[in-house]
């Protein structure tokens, strides 16, 4: 019996190694977010071991705005980056220094995301449709960023100029969102998840979806040329990703009917990861989910068309385009 048991401890502290070497043999990867739904996969991925089980050991990193993953992506602080596109990011990647290798969130009509928000006054005073933001003071994060794009197009469609709008940069979600409830400012292009506390309290007034209105292709996935150096951690990480985002697809995109996800026993397990992530109850994530190719393609055509706007605008240093900071290697193109 004592012989039984010697083996029996011997045989545990021996699985407890190969545990112990398996985790430390585990590729390390550090991903830069925003607790956004547009990053749904990265959570679920994350939550539901993917990571894990393709060899990876993944911290997430949470950022306040896109921009500044594009930076820790560069300096090597972050590994991955997966935000918006911004000329910020485009500029970098035009130098070389960052490549774009999957898709992610889109704005898409029917998949309620970024959305036009009026301040109440404003609104009073007849800002009653996303088209009426002609000649209005509009907050944003940043100059260059994916709500000033998405300004830019609705200036398009509509036909008025961009350079008839006051915009108000202030660099994170949260000061845009304090602005607009602190009637600083007439309107601001904000998450539904950060708007939603602000409409909730009466403190903005909801005009329209950039989906509805302009779709395009918003997000993506993005790593340092460094990064890609290591295929085997670039492939296990967009594999992970595409797993997830197949299932959050399946499960959760292909069952929303009017802007809104059921909740049933099928769609909460992946609703309360994003909740989680997002901070959110998962009563308003079924409001909130992203559109994600089920394959994590990327709508490059799209990313090319951004980018000529962007440099027209002068957002955008010249002399590149979408194919010099793409990695074929990597990007399922759409």
């Amino acid at each position: 019996m004592i012989r039984i048991a010697r083996l029996a401890v011997a045989g545990l502290l021996t699985i407890m190694a190969m545990g112990a070497t398996r985790a430390e043999d585990a590729l390390k990867a550090r991903i830069g977010v925003l607790r956004l739904s547009s990053s749904a996969p990265v959570f679920i991925a994350q939550d539901k071991g993917y990571f894990r089980e393709a060899g990876l050991d993944v911290e997430l990193k949470f950022f306040d705005a896109a921009q500044p993953i594009a930076v820790a992506t560069t300096a090597g602080d972050i590994d991955f980056g997966v935000t918006a596109f911004t000329a910020g990011l485009y500029n970098l990647a035009g130098k070389g220094v960052l490549k774009v290798i999957g898709g992610m969130s889109r704005e898409k009509a029917g998949y309620p995301l970024i959305g036009y928000f009026a301040s109440n006054n404003a609104y009073a005073a007849g800002l009653k449709t996303p088209k009426d933001l002609a000649g209005k003071r509009v907050v944003v994060t940043q100059v260059g960023s994916s709500f000033h794009y998405s300004l830019g197009l609705l200036a398009d469609k509509y036909g008025f100029k961009l350079s008839e709008v006051k915009i108000i940069p202030l660099q994170s979600l949260s000061n845009a969102a304090a602005a607009l409830k602190g009637e600083t400012v007439d309107a601001a292009l904000l998450p539904v998840s950060t708007a939603r506390k602000l409409m909730d309290e009466g403190g903005a007034k909801f005009l329209g979806w950039v989906g509805d209105e302009t779709p395009w292709q918003l997000g993506a996935v993005f790593a340092a040329p460094k990064t890609l150096t290591n295929k085997v951690l670039v492939t296990k990480v967009l594999a992970a990703l595409a797993k997830a985002d197949r299932e959050y697809h399946d499960v959760i995109l292909a069952a929303m009917k009017d802007g809104i996800a059921p909740i049933n026993e099928k769609t909460r397990p992946l609703l309360e990861i994003i909740a989680k992530y997002t901070n959110l109850p998962v009563e308003q994530v079924v409001g909130n989910c992203a559109y994600i190719d089920p394959d994590g393609k990327l709508d490059v055509k799209n990313v090319d068309n951004q980018i000529k706007w962007l440099q027209e605008q002068g957002f955008a240093d010249k002399g590149f385009d979408a194919n010099a900071i793409i990695a074929r290697d990597f990007v399922k193109a759409d």
